[in-house]
């Protein structure tokens, strides 16, 4: 446990500052171009090459290839690293192909992702955008390709820091373009306006590709361009992969049909659309950016060599200890968003090109989100008890399962709900999805590691969310009074009901975690404790 905190706490410090610079670019984005057509158009735009990343290369690198490198490092006489080289050098050449073929079918791409008309300006603006965003593929698969390498390594800083560089890039940009009088209008957003958003969200993937590979050097790997294919595996790697691959695919579809939806109803009630459904997902990623994902990097590789070495009892125990450290954060926070929604998003998103009303609606998405947070970080843990002994294939049918329910329960509430309130729709049916997802998960995962400590983890779920119920109240209250008093939320009233309801009923949380000895909770706090008084 103390291992597994003291490198989720590393990555988490870096996660944290780099979520916070997150936020400022996501306040600047919506402050120079709001939410509304050029909003919607940049976010179909930006959203493409995430989605292709997914496709090719990111849901293979946790699933596939850092097994692939762990077992690489144990069994070759090298520890790996002619094999590393090789995968650098053969994702490289292949992100570059495949971003230059995406630039010419950017229409093709913006069609696919959204409901727009080829003729309207969304449209044009969008395929525009994206011929400028889309050569980042190369550069962003090759950084993440480094920063598995450098996961493998137990060197987590560099991987969550190196966004950070990013995200100063892309804000720097979006002051440019607010100071030189873009505007959030379609119509009036030239050639010249659209590059400097483009390229400028590009030039951030690039500086963050860079800071990867300079550590990777720092680290004592030295890059040998290596065309050597028949040694790279890739016929394993393929028989591992094109079951993600497969898992890939068919979330995508269901991201697809989430982005048609959403940009017919920001058709429908300007402000209502992709962007809103964007911003607002952001935000719930957070929490689990922060705290799942920093648990998931350190355990995975960990847990990896567990199976590798038939140590079950271990599985059992890394598995219940990532849930136990994620939810001890993520059960109070998904209660505060669920209540705080538009306190949050006020102060972030209601300036410049973006109204009020605009931010307030984000935030409703937003709450029907904080639904999701707990079975979403839990969905994703148990996959990666099966990417651990290298099946890639049950996950495959899971989320199949996932996707296949969560696009029933969109095209359902897109028939039933009026369009002001579809994309809140679209949230509730993804928090439902994954609700039923990590049973199912639950239950196969159990089966392969005969048992993954389920009644211990439920009480230990049961008394976070106990410890965790005064929060809730405190929050609740702060938005009842504030809201009752001033009359609405504005930013300075948003900043109130924040300042009481998240800050003071987060530590109130920790107070009660604290007292009815909840073991994550008073390592978190002893931990915190320790560095203060040092």
């Amino acid at each position: 446990m103390s291992r597994m905190l003291r490198a989720s706490a590393i990555m988490a410090a870096g996660t944290m500052v780099s979520r916070v610079t997150g936020f400022v670019r996501t306040m600047v984005l919506a402050y120079a171009i709001g939410t509304a057509a050029l909003g919607d158009s940049y976010n179909a735009a930006y959203a493409i090459p995430y989605s292709i990343l997914d496709l090719l290369l990111l849901g293979v690198l946790s699933s596939v290839v850092v097994p692939m490198i762990v077992r690489a490092q144990q069994h070759d006489a090298d520890g790996g690293r002619a094999y590393e080289q090789r995968l650098l050098t053969i994702s490289a050449v292949a992100l570059i192909v495949v971003a230059v073929v995406a630039v010419f079918a950017a229409p093709l791409l913006i069609d696919l992702y959204t409901d727009w008309a080829p003729d309207s300006p969304k449209y044009e603006t969008a395929v525009t955008l994206a011929r400028f965003i889309l050569p980042q593929l190369a550069f962003f698969g090759v950084g993440a390709v480094a920063g598995a390498i450098l996961n493998t390594r137990d060197r987590y800083g560099a991987p969550m820091w190196a966004p950070v560089v990013n995200n100063l890039v892309v804000i720097c940009v979006f002051l440019v373009y607010a100071m030189t009088g873009g505007g959030n209008d379609v119509a009036n957003a030239d050639t010249g306006d659209l590059a400097l958003l483009g390229l400028g969200t590009t030039a951030g993937i690039v500086a963050q590709a860079v800071i990867l590979i300079i550590a990777l050097k720092r680290v004592g790997f030295a890059f040998v361009p290596r065309f050597d294919v028949r040694n790279a595996r890739l016929g394993e790697m393929g028989r591992a992969g094109v079951w993600t691959i497969g898992y890939v695919i068919v979330t995508q579809l269901g991201f697809m049909l989430t982005t048609n939806l959403a940009s017919a109803a920001g058709d429908a009630v300007p402000g209502h659309g992709i962007s809103p459904y964007t911003l607002a997902f952001q935000l719930f990623q957070l929490p689990y950016g922060v705290i799942g994902v920093s648990v998931i990097t350190a355990m995975l590789p960990r847990m990896s060599r567990a199976v590798g070495e038939g140590r079950f009892d271990d599985v059992r125990s890394e598995f219940g200890s990532s849930v136990r450290l994620i939810c001890s954060l993520m059960v109070p926070v998904s209660l505060l968003l669920m209540v705080l929604g538009p306190a949050i998003t006020v102060p972030i998103y209601g300036h410049g090109a973006n109204s009020v009303a605009d931010a307030v609606y984000i935030g409703n998405v937003l709450q029907v989100y904080g639904l999701a947070l707990v079975p979403f970080s839990l969905f994703q843990l148990l996959l990666r008890v099966f990417y651990s002994f290298g099946d890639t294939r049950t996950p495959v049918f899971i989320g199949a399962g996932t996707t296949a329910v969560n696009a029933v329960l969109m095209v359902l509430f897109n028939v039933l709900l009026p369009a002001r309130y579809v994309v809140m729709g679209l949230a509730l049916a993804y928090a439902i999805a994954y609700a039923l997802g990590a049973l199912g998960a639950w239950w196969l995962a159990s089966r392969r590691v005969r048992g993954l400590g389920g009644w211990s983890i439920g009480m230990a779920l049961t008394r976070m969310y106990l410890a965790a119920m005064p929060t809730a109240v405190v929050a609740l209250a702060a938005v009842w009074v504030v809201t009752g008093v001033f009359t609405g939320l504005g930013f300075v009233n948003s900043l109130i009901v924040l300042a009481v309801g998240g800050g003071l009923g987060l530590l109130l949380y920790l107070g009660v975690a604290h007292r009815m000895r909840i073991p994550e909770v008073n390592s978190i706090v002893g931990m915190v404790a320790g560095r203060v008084g040092r």
